[in-house]
């Protein structure tokens, strides 16, 4: 990866719509080699083309990063069976006192108690959870500094 290929990503974090035609502008090359480069980097798994919804818009008014400790031989399965929930969009195996972070979004904070007792509560291995509510998001996308 090279600076053209580092130009080309910082302008789709901040317009993931922007055409081959007005990034090659952008980055002074032509419109086939952003076409070229943006292949090849989707293709090596460098970058992904996803949609990012704005969950308050959708209805889910509740989100939260749960901490969650668990038994040592259980981590994998544990973080395996959250990936799979639809409630959860991020998880990550960590260190430090808790095991796994998982965040999540739900429509009401009612059904995030309902979704920690019934589910979580109930994944062999999990010992202990402790929820973080978010009170405002104030930045959310997946861009990195590049």
């Amino acid at each position: 990866m090279d600076d053209l290929d580092r130009n080309i990503i910082q302008i789709l974090q901040g317009n993931g719509r922007a055409s081959n035609a007005s990034i090659a502008r952008d980055v002074g090359v032509s419109e086939g080699t952003v076409r070229r480069r943006l292949k090849t980097l989707v293709n090596d798994g460098i970058i992904k083309v996803v949609a990012l919804p704005d969950p308050e818009v959708l209805g889910y008014d509740t989100e939260a990063l749960v901490g969650i400790q668990v038994d040592p031989d259980k981590i994998d399965e544990v973080a395996g069976l959250l990936v799979e929930l639809k409630e959860s969009s991020w998880v990550s195996v960590t260190t430090g006192s808790f095991d796994i972070f998982c965040w999540v979004t739900l429509p009401t904070s009612e059904e995030l108690g309902n979704f920690l007792k019934a589910v979580v509560g109930t994944i062999p291995g999990v010992r202990r959870t402790e929820t973080f509510v978010s009170l405002s998001v104030r930045k959310r996308n997946y861009g990195i500094r590049l």
